[in-house]
């Protein structure tokens, strides 16, 4: 193992990786060598920051742990330290069943890590970050927690309460990210949509997006993670009016039936749903709408189903993610419903609505052939340079396949011609 070498593993979804950022600068300024998701992890200390959202999320990060377990009898790491959502949740659990561990910590004590080391906690450098993504685009976290109440989900359990972080803070953060050569923010939040209730007492998102958007150097700006409740319909003239700030909106759903919402505790009826989505497209031409669906939901009937089915052929949206429902410990849904749709049925009806999507998706990649594009590019790969569009988000959306008749930038953001179209990519290239 190496002296005074830390690798940091980061599970889970963009709002960990931006703990774990900020994890790495502080071991780098308390002269640490950090490495982040290495291949071949041999430092005196190792961090893995767990995901607790789902069994999957779950299982990933127990197995992740036990592994680092084996590699710390073996003597080829040093000290080991787990932080995060799982372990938030499942503190006493984790200690009594994996004690090889050297030291847990939960989701918000982390900055304990530096301290329970011998460190200091740099303040000077507590609104900087070590970016792990490409050096062009960076994740700005805007709040911690959240205040809805929905049957299925734990998130709540581990977060707790949603907490805005002051505007003024996260302008100093984009502000610093820019001097960095950053120019893309992917905005994130458990939920965008109560933004500044707490701290202002009133929804202040739209007020926060203009003033990162009066950022010199912010090139685009990307929403992610809104809820139909409470909807902040002034976001919607921002989208409109500032250039920097995408057509697009990360928004979940859920579901459509009547029945379900009412089931899930969503405090919106299919009636709300398809009057919002009226106006989000009203008001913001050519919009990319991305939602996250939910099936097998307890008590889901054939119905229920095909009303969602209907819903997805109605709305057509241009991104669209779904996950079968499994019961999480301590949620409401967990207490009071019985699990009662078999597995096998809802993968049929998760593997029949990815189907109608990809069937839309295809017909909206193919409605781009022969427009231009303003394309950021990412990376190079032997045959193309991969970019995105303003209607794609990294990790999760669709790329563009740029040829190599020009020598391109990453991080550059150039005008494609799209030539050609899959179902998720689209291929193009570069005009003047």
């Amino acid at each position: 193992m190496k002296k005074n070498k830390v690798d940091i593993v980061s599970l889970g979804c963009s709002k960990n990786l931006v703990d774990s950022e900020s994890l790495m600068r502080q071991f780098i300024a308390n002269g640490y060598t950090v490495e982040h998701d290495s291949e071949k992890p041999n430092g005196e200390i190792v961090v893995i920051n767990t995901c607790g959202f789902i069994g999957d999320a779950k299982e990933e990060s127990i197995n992740t742990i036990l592994q680092f377990v084996q590699a710390k009898k073996k003597r080829k790491i040093g000290k080991l330290l787990v932080m995060g959502c799982l372990s938030e949740r499942y503190l006493e659990e984790l200690k009594n069943e994996i004690p090889e561990v050297d030291k847990y910590y939960g989701k918000f004590n982390w900055k304990n890590v530096i301290t329970d080391l011998g460190k200091s906690y740099q303040q000077d450098v507590a609104l900087d970050r070590s970016i792990t993504t490409p050096s062009h685009y960076a994740y700005l976290k805007i709040s911690e927690g959240c205040d809805r109440t929905c049957a299925y989900c734990a998130i709540p359990l581990m977060t707790g309460k949603h907490r805005s972080r002051k505007m003024e803070e996260i302008v100093t953060e984009v502000q610093n990210l820019v001097a960095a050569g950053v120019k893309e923010f992917q905005v994130i939040a458990q939920d965008l949509t109560y933004y500044g209730i707490d701290l202002y007492k009133e929804n202040r998102l739209a007020q926060l997006i203009e003033a990162i958007s009066d950022v010199p150097g912010v090139e685009r700006i990307r929403l992610h993670y809104a809820y139909p409740a409470h909807f902040p319909y002034d976001i919607l003239r921002v989208m409109r009016e500032r250039k920097n700030v995408c057509s697009y909106l990360d928004i979940a759903l859920q579901h459509i039936s009547d029945p379900m919402l009412k089931a899930m505790r969503r405090k919106v009826t299919k009636a709300d749903t398809y009057e919002l989505l009226k106006t989000i497209r009203a008001e913001v031409p050519g919009i990319h709408i991305r939602t996250t669906l939910l099936v097998g939901f307890p008590g889901e009937t054939e119905q229920d189903f095909e009303e969602l089915i209907q819903f997805v052929k109605d709305i057509r949206f241009e991104r669209l993610g779904a996950f079968p429902y499994s019961e999480e410990d301590g949620t409401f849904a967990a207490e009071k419903y019985e699990d009662n749709v078999p597995a096998d049925v809802k993968q049929a009806r998760m593997d029949e609505l990815m189907r109608v999507q990809e069937n839309i998706a295809a017909e909206h990649s193919t409605q781009k052939v022969g427009q231009t594009l303003a394309v950021i590019i990412d990376r190079e790969d032997e045959d193309f340079y991969i970019g995105r569009s303003e209607f794609d988000s990294p990790e999760v959306d669709p790329e563009v396949l740029v040829s190599k008749e020009n020598e391109l930038k990453i991080g550059e953001i150039y005008s494609v011609l799209i030539t050609d179209s899959q179902p998720f990519e689209l291929y193009g290239k570069v005009v003047n």
